[in-house]
């Protein structure tokens, strides 16, 4: 089965709808931090304020983000991401509120907490339900949920870059605020829908009686992948901290949304690509390849010295991201029992957005001292710490997937490992 139709059995599989819902579904989530910052800062005249309240969100997101996805294993996503979507869009409607009404910024960064600790992490909940949609595909459902969670990575770096370009053109047509609320009733509209869905019942039922049902969630293969996850969101806050400085350095600090969007263009097209991989490269050898790729294509980043040079740079850089994420997210799917898929894809999540508050902070605090380069290091470390964990960890992930819980439901062999 080609690439392509292995795409268009899948989305045949759920209709053109849900395509189009569950990656509406997902762009609050990257439409809500910039909106916050730029709402805060706005009505208080401090970026420290602003940013102040959009890392509570972030935080507070990747805090909650394994609680609901247990809850969402449990449960059932129909509750669990409704009750996401309307409380997380009357809790972002709650920050323009506490804004509007000029109360201390502090009051606004604790709303700013809640509403992100409500916020659904579509894109991992997403990938949940392609198992049991493809359950009935046979000896094509390896392939095709391979070729699913390469779709998912793509989506999720396309949202991630059209979200803060859809907040850039709200602010610039009418305001923050105006930016926030659309964010706000997107995600009642489309989060809802997405939880509504048929697919979310169907992958509810189907793994609430599994066979694998339970079993561990916190093994040594999942840990190493949240350890890989963390270092790649690393590299999105060291790679936009730099970006940053080296955008104000030379005058046009409004670059920088767009600089870092070229980041998420490459892993577009990489993403997609993902799926040509032949079936017989091992998955722990994509992650030692795409970490080598990480770190190479990192590395000139370092010898950056102009915005012209910059733009190459992070094009190239995108082409191994999402192919690295991609990875890491299906190795999750295929070691973690069916029951627990959602708080494990979850988790992984909320480790990216961890590894991108440390990613940032750390390279900003460099940035301080040298300027962009010092930031950029950052990034090449995390790549370097990445390449390492893959090759220390090829043993364990091997040894995962040979026992995976998934296994007995595809009935096709499992490619080699090594």
């Amino acid at each position: 089965m080609s690439p392509i139709d292995s795409y268009r059995r899948l989305f045949g599989l759920t209709g053109a709808t849900y395509i189009v819902v569950a990656f509406f579904a997902r762009l609050p989530l990257a439409m809500a931090q910039l909106g916050t910052l730029l709402l805060v800062a706005g009505a208080t005249g401090s970026y420290g304020a602003g940013g102040f309240c959009a890392g509570a969100l972030a935080v507070a997101n990747a805090v909650g983000a394994p609680f609901w996805g247990a809850r969402a294993d449990r449960l059932g996503q129909r509750r669990v991401v409704a009750l996401q979507s309307l409380a997380g869009a009357a809790a972002v409607a709650g920050v323009l509120v506490v804004v509007g009404t000029g109360l201390p910024w502090g009051v606004a960064a604790l709303t700013s907490a809640v509403a992100g600790l409500l916020l659904p992490q579509v894109g991992p909940l997403a990938r949940v339900r392609w198992r049991p949609i493809t359950a009935s595909t046979g000896r094509h459902q390896t392939r095709l949920v391979d070729a699913a969670f390469s779709y998912e990575g793509a989506a999720d770096e396309a949202s991630f870059v059209l979200g803060p370009a859809i907040v850039g053109l709200g602010v610039s047509v009418a305001s923050p605020t105006a930016a926030l609320a659309f964010a706000a009733v997107t995600l009642a509209v489309f989060g809802t829908w997405f939880a509504l869905h048929e697919t979310a019942e169907v992958t509810h039922r189907t793994t609430a009686h599994s066979d694998a049902a339970s079993g561990p969630l916190l093994t040594p293969a999942l840990v190493v992948l949240g350890v890989a996850q963390l270092l790649i969101g690393s590299v999105f806050g060291s790679v936009q901290t730099g970006t940053s400085v080296l955008a104000t350095t030379a005058g046009s600090p409004g670059l920088t949304g767009y600089l870092h969007a070229l980041l998420g263009v490459g892993s577009v097209v990489a993403g997609l690509a993902v799926a040509m991989l032949p079936p017989s490269v091992g998955l722990p050898r994509r992650l030692r390849s795409f970490s080598l790729g990480l770190l190479a294509l990192s590395a000139p980043l370092l010898l950056v010295g102009s915005l012209g040079g910059l733009v190459p740079v992070l094009l190239v850089l995108g082409f191994t991201v999402a192919p690295y994420m991609i990875t890491t997210f299906t190795l999750a799917e295929r070691v973690t029992p069916p029951s627990r898929t959602g708080a494990a894809m979850t988790a992984l999540a909320a480790a990216t957005g961890l590894g991108y508050a440390l990613g940032a902070a750390v390279a900003g605090r460099l940035a301080d001292w040298g300027g962009h380069t010092p930031a950029y290091a950052v990034t090449v470390v995390a790549g370097g710490l990445a390449l390492v964990l893959a090759l220390s960890a090829r043993g364990v992930l091997a040894r995962a997937l040979d026992s995976a819980p998934t296994s007995a439901a595809d009935a096709t062999p499992a490619p080699s490992h090594p």
